[in-house]
Formats: C-alpha cells, structure tokens, sequence
C-alpha cells in the first residue's frame, strides 16, 4: 500500500484531488535537456510532470505519481502528458527552432492497456507534431513483463516513426535474446551506475558492457543523472552518445528550454 504524504495527508485525500487536477489544469511539466556528447549541443528533453495545488502550491512526482499508479489514473494522466509534451513539441517546431527529441515516460499500466498504440496516434494526428521527434521512455522491466504482446506494440510504434528508449536499463533482467528482438533505438543507463562513475568502482565495468551492447546492437545510449565534470569525461571515453543531469541543467520551463537549442555548450566540457 501507498503511504500517506505527510504534506498532502492520506492517499484517499490525494486520489480525490488528483481527479480533478487535469480538470482544473493544475498539472504542468517541466524539461530536462539531454546534451549530444559529440556535438555539445541539446538534442533532446525529457518532460517531466508536476502538479501546482492550488493551496499546497507546487508538489513533486514522488508524492503523487505511486499513488495515480495504484489507483489507475495513471493512464489518464499519462495520456495528459503525452499531449501536452506533443503539442509543446510541435510550438517548438512553428517556431522555427532545430528540432529535437521530445522524450515522454511511459508507466506499465498505460503501455499494457489495449489500444495504447492508437493513443498514440490519435496525439501525433491531434498536435501534427512529427513522429520522429517523439521519444517514448519504458523501462526495462516493463518491456520484459510479457515480451511477446511487448513486441507486438513497439512494432505499432515504430511503424509510425516513434523512436523508442528502454530506461533504467541495468536495473531489470533483460534476456538478450529478447532485446536483439525488440525494436527499439536507444538504452538509457540509470543513474545508479552513473553515480560512481569517476572512482574506479565497478560502475565503471557495467557502463562499459551497455556502452558496448547499445553499440553492438545499433543503438543509442543515454546516461541519466550526470552531475559531475568527471563522470562527463568518463562517458565521452567510452563514446556515449547522449547525457542529462543536473551538469547540463535541472528541470526548466519551454522557454527556458528553448533558449538552450541551436547553441553549442563548451563550457560543459571545460566544467
């Protein structure tokens, strides 16, 4: 069972007043930028949900997200942010600013319900952002939970032209025979291993093996949670191809965010 949030009181009361947060438009998100390593340039952003109540004023994720995943309004929610994140996108887009990828994270009970593809399309046709800038986040462990009915909707997806990442990856147990079959196109390193990454712990050896995986498989590797100069560095030896973390930026508002695109970043390197 959910606990309670000391700030919001009881699960009951925060069920109650997230069905009416979409309603009342107190949801909002927020991006965090992902850096192209080689380039030094953004290519990409996360958007994250936040929840403004209107007495309580702005509450994090971890306070309401376990509780809307229980509960089941996840999905709506989710689908809330999928478009929201799209139309957000496709502004970016009118406005004439470098394309970049929208990432958007996916909870299990949304990506298991049927038609989760058409809801998919439904947003891409309803905001006319391009498919291709859409990045869907699934985590490892969702994407192994029933591998089969799995690959039958990242199929749906990708024919589309949605890119899709596989995050937290090296939390779960991936068979790799499974993920030579997913059609995915890129691996998000979790931040737990991205931690450590400068003092020679054995961090080092598992960001080495998915570095040279996502490689070997023709896909693209992300690191979250990059906060230091050093753990930088140590990716771009082992040519990671995309980061994001606090080093690059925290989570910031669209103009913000679109303020970062189309300007190299050298003082990221030289941090």
């Amino acid at each position: 069972m959910t606990k309670a949030s000391p700030r919001l009181g009881n699960p009951l009361r925060i069920e109650n007043a997230l069905r009416h947060a979409v309603e009342r438009n107190e949801l909002f998100l927020l991006f965090q930028p992902s850096l192209d390593i080689a380039s030094d340039r953004v290519s990409g952003c996360e958007a994250l949900l936040r929840w403004r109540h209107p007495q309580l004023g702005v509450i994090p994720p971890d306070a309401f997200i376990p509780i809307a995943d229980d509960t089941g309004l996840i999905i709506d929610i989710g689908k809330w942010v999928l478009l929201a994140a799209c139309r957000q996108a496709r502004q970016w887009q009118d406005q004439g600013l470098p394309d970049i990828t929208m990432s958007v994270n996916v909870s299990a009970p949304q990506f298991r319900k049927p038609g989760f593809a058409d809801d998919v399309a439904e947003v891409l046709v309803k905001t006319g952002v391009d498919a291709r800038l859409l990045e869907l986040e699934i985590t490892e462990t969702v994407v192994m939970h029933d591998a089969e009915t799995t690959i039958g909707t990242l199929r749906l997806l990708k024919k589309m032209g949605v890119r899709i990442t596989v995050d937290d990856f090296g939390t779960g147990y991936s068979s790799l025979s499974y993920l030579k079959r997913f059609p995915i196109d890129s691996l998000k390193i979790d931040k737990s291993f991205v931690r450590d990454l400068a003092f020679g712990s054995d961090n080092q050896a598992i960001v080495n093996t998915i570095i040279a995986l996502a490689k070997s498989l023709k896909l693209t590797v992300i690191a979250e949670g990059v906060e230091k100069a050093e753990q930088l560095d140590y990716l771009r030896s082992q040519l990671c191809d995309r980061m994001q973390g606090y080093l690059l930026s925290k989570p910031i508002d669209s103009d913000a965010l679109a303020s970062l695109l189309g300007v190299t970043h050298p003082l990221i390197r030289e941090a």
